[in-house]
């Protein structure tokens, strides 16, 4: 268990979700502010009436990047409360359990018998990189060993600045925060996961990882700019390009969210829903089921 404590302390809600940021706590030299206009959008009744608003969140950006929009502080200046998909992402310990609990299963073949041969090589560095050895991965369930070596991934992106904890920080103690999923939900999506599908996740973030700082910046530059389509088209490999992956990692849990976001919308106090943007693009983003839902969702400017 304290191999896995370690590691989870710094693992946020999502962060390997569709390898959409790093974690890397690396650090770059200081860069001028760079100011984005990240997407969010007004939900309302069809009366017209404001129920809240959805934001597109991402868990790491470089230090320079700045999100606070003129759009989003109206949205959090009037937003009653939050939700996220976990609102205990400073407890790491807990976060580490649930893990633990999950992912380990003894009597797991060695990585190597995981990927394809042509990636034993990259495989390799990827270990190398970590903490942890080749033999350290004997109880750990194939989607536990893609999440731990994400945490490799070399990005200028970094953790501290992940809008999702920020959020959090800035409505605490005065405003609540409620979860649309939590920890336990949202790792038993990827312990849920077929093996073959936890072998293409594992395969494609060993790929992504080894890729370094050019997939992660391409992320934040997307995300600043309010690109929640390109995110989910970054014409590289990614989690998406695969049905089940995706199905699974993205479409199939936003109609699970949607009766816990449409019960906070039918009720007062008004929430600023703000979930990965990963969840927010395509025909089975958020914003398209609300508005199937009956609810008129429109983008600020």
């Amino acid at each position: 268990m304290k191999v896995w404590r370690r590691l989870l302390k710094s693992l946020l809600a999502g962060c390997v979700l569709l390898a959409a940021a790093s974690c890397d706590d690396a650090r770059e030299p200081p860069s001028p502010p760079v100011q984005g206009t990240p997407a969010i959008w007004e939900i309302a009744s069809a009366d017209g009436e404001v129920e809240g608003w959805l934001f597109g969140t991402i868990h790491a950006l470089p230090g320079n990047a700045r999100w606070r929009s003129e759009a989003v502080m109206l949205a959090v200046e009037e937003a009653d409360l939050l939700a996220v998909e976990i609102a205990a992402l400073d407890d790491g310990d807990a976060i580490a359990a649930v893990f633990a609990r999950l992912s380990h299963t003894p009597g797991q073949p060695a990585l190597t018998q995981r990927v394809p041969a042509e990636l034993h090589s990259q495989l390799a560095e990827l270990v190398r990189r970590s903490p942890y050895g080749p033999n350290d991965f004997g109880a750990v369930e194939t989607w536990g060993a893609a999440l731990i070596l994400a945490q490799e991934s070399q990005s200028s992106n970094d953790k501290a600045n992940g809008v999702d904890k920020a959020l959090v920080n800035t409505f605490r103690p005065g405003r609540p925060v409620r979860e649309v999923e939590g920890a336990v939900a949202q790792l038993g999506v990827f312990d849920s996961l077929p093996e073959e599908d936890q072998r293409e996740l594992l395969a494609v973030t060993i790929k992504e990882a080894m890729r370094g700082d050019d997939a992660g910046r391409k992320t934040a530059e997307r995300w600043l700019a309010g690109d929640v389509e390109g995110m989910l088209d970054p014409g590289e490999e990614s989690l998406l390009d695969d049905p089940e992956l995706r199905e699974a990692l993205v479409e199939g849990r936003n109609r699970a969210w949607m009766p816990v976001i449409t019960a906070m919308l039918e009720q007062r106090p008004r929430p600023l829903i703000a979930v990965g943007a990963g969840h927010m693009g395509g025909p089975e983003g958020l914003p398209v089921l609300l508005r199937a839902a009956g609810y008129t969702v429109t983008r600020m400017r």
